[in-house]
């Protein structure tokens, strides 16, 4: 059983990430991404035994850059032992609370779900395809970003809009980034000895995209991000939360079509759109530090923004044992964290800059004894898709 191979693809509208893992075992045993795909700069590149490998592949759709993975696979003698696929699924509506052995019930399902992500779902709805094309025998599993948030009440996912455009259009607050939040959570009520049953934490994921989520005792009762990703926290390009009215006012102030205006939210705001130069924090934050003042006001924004957010959702837990950052930013800007942690001293958070600037102690702490604790928790999203998909498709021996 231990030399089984689980690959894992992400799909995304113009790339495929993927990775194998041997079962039970945390680290990838090959790591690789596919960009830019159906355009003349369509690259494949991948690390295996630590040495990284590049394919141009000008043109390939997602098809042929499957069919190319799975030649890769061949050649480095990992085919043979390939014994399920689990594939990221941005959304899966109300269809699903947790991951599924894809059948075509479930494929249909998710093909339906692709109004609400038609950038994503499509693009997966692709690389399963493929893979039943070429492996029409191997089990495929579906682990979706917005399963983990199923758990929400209704007062906590429904917006203040006519009730009836939830239940014909399924207008409400889905969620996203459901495997970091679940695999965060999860490692902080082990690390830090809390009660599964009796526990409340707020989890920050924080990357390019930012969501925070309100987890009481292990499942999520409420989320930043909502009907899109782009609801909630600001983030590298996109808005968060702004007033509606602005579509319209940009509209006709501008005469932008709302496509237009839409985009700029999502692709052109942010971290990036207040600084004007970056959406990358550690280029602000090394911009701030040589006096540049849009970066600096870029992320004072972005940690205020936050910290608010994070404010907001205690108004959902019973009790707050800690507080978790991760993601790429979470895990490593210390300058953000503190900047967070300042705006929440109400909540009874005080910081210890030393551990802070060292990244954590051995639980990952960066708040003194006698404070509220906060921790820095490394994610694993691609090892989440991987335990599903073994759970979903072990047999018994």
């Amino acid at each position: 059983m231990n030399n089984n191979n689980y690959l894992i693809i992400n799909s995304g509208s113009s790339s495929v990430k993927f990775s194998l893992y041997v079962a039970d075992h945390v680290e990838a045993t090959l790591t690789g991404i596919a960009e830019r795909l159906s355009t003349e700069q369509t690259k494949m590149s991948w690390t295996f035994e630590n040495n990284k490998r590049e394919l141009e592949l000008a043109g390939a759709d997602h098809r042929e850059v499957l069919h190319n993975l799975f030649n890769i696979l061949s050649k480095l003698n990992l085919f043979k032992s390939l014994t399920a696929i689990g594939h990221r699924i941005v959304h899966g509506g109300e269809y699903f609370k947790s991951s599924a052995l894809i059948t075509p019930n479930v494929l249909t399902k998710i093909e339906a779900c692709s109004a609400l992500a038609p950038l994503h779902n499509p693009a997966a709805v692709t690389g399963i395809q493929a893979v039943l094309e070429q492996l029409p025998d191997i089990p495929q599993v579906a682990v979706f970003d917005t399963a983990f948030h199923q758990t929400m009440p209704e007062h906590a996912f429904l917006y203040g809009l006519p009730y009836e455009l939830y239940e014909s259009q399924g207008i409400r607050k889905y969620g996203f980034h459901g495997t970091s939040h679940q695999y965060v959570a999860n490692q902080a009520i082990t690390k830090l000895g809390l009660d599964k049953n009796n526990s409340g934490l707020i989890t920050a994921h924080l990357g390019n995209g930012c969501s925070i989520c309100a987890v009481q005792n292990g499942a999520s009762i409420d989320t930043s991000m909502g009907f899109t990703p782009l609801e909630g926290v600001m983030m590298g390009t996109r808005s968060g939360d702004i007033d509606p009215s602005i579509h319209q006012f940009l509209a006709n102030k501008l005469n932008l079509p709302l496509a237009e205006i839409t985009n700029i939210l999502n692709k052109r705001s942010g971290l990036l759109g207040l600084s004007g130069s970056s959406n990358d924090m550690r280029t602000l934050s090394a911009k701030a530090n040589e006096g540049d003042k849009q970066a600096a006001l870029a992320i004072e924004v972005f940690a205020y923004r936050l910290a608010k957010s994070i404010a907001g959702m205690v108004a959902g837990l019973s009790r707050l044992d800690a507080l978790v950052f991760t993601g790429g930013i979470g895990e490593n800007s210390f300058l953000v964290r503190a900047k967070v942690l300042s705006h929440l001293t109400v909540l009874g958070f005080e910081l210890d800059p030393e551990l802070n600037n060292q990244g954590g102690d051995n639980l990952g702490l960066i708040t003194k004894a006698n404070s509220r604790r906060a921790t820095i928790i490394h994610t694993q999203e691609e090892w989440v898709i991987a335990q599903d998909t073994i759970r979903l498709t072990q047999t018994e021996a």
